[in-house]
């Protein structure tokens, strides 16, 4: 009766392969990268500043910049799934250190009561970037 009963009332966990958990990870924290950028024009005068061009990015090659570092994260949710495994995962653990520290860098200089969410939404992505290299360092080796 207890071994049925056990039966009836456990759930099914498959194994997840780390392609997709990467993949995941990289959708993730493109997400939250989205969201801060959107709730960073609630911050006063930023809309002014994008208005009259006195933003952070006011020429064209930053704005180009920008977007080459804003598209590296949105392909990777892609090439997660795509790469062999090898530069699959040399690609997760270099892009997500440089990831990383680009958002404790941006943590550590956002500390004002305006850019609360942006700090802790930097948080979030470090952990979110942290653990895809610990997940591509992990990678499972194939067992002969």
């Amino acid at each position: 009766m207890n071994i049925n009963k056990k039966l009836l009332f456990d759930y099914e966990n498959l194994q997840v392969n780390i392609k997709i958990k990467l993949s995941a990870l990289w959708t993730s924290v493109t997400l939250c990268y989205l969201y801060g950028d959107y709730f960073e024009l609630y911050v006063p005068n930023k809309t002014k500043g994008l208005v009259d061009g006195t933003n952070l990015l006011d020429s064209p090659m930053k704005l180009f910049s920008a977007s080459v570092l804003l598209a590296i994260p949105a392909l990777m949710v892609f090439l997660s799934i795509i790469l062999k495994p090898k530069i699959n995962r040399q690609l997760n653990i270099v892009f997500g250190i440089f990831y990383t520290a680009i958002m404790i860098l941006i943590a550590i200089t956002s500390i004002t009561p305006w850019r609360t969410f942006y700090v802790f939404l930097a948080i979030v992505e470090s952990v979110i970037t942290s653990l895809i290299v610990f997940y591509a360092w992990k990678w499972p080796k194939i067992s002969i």
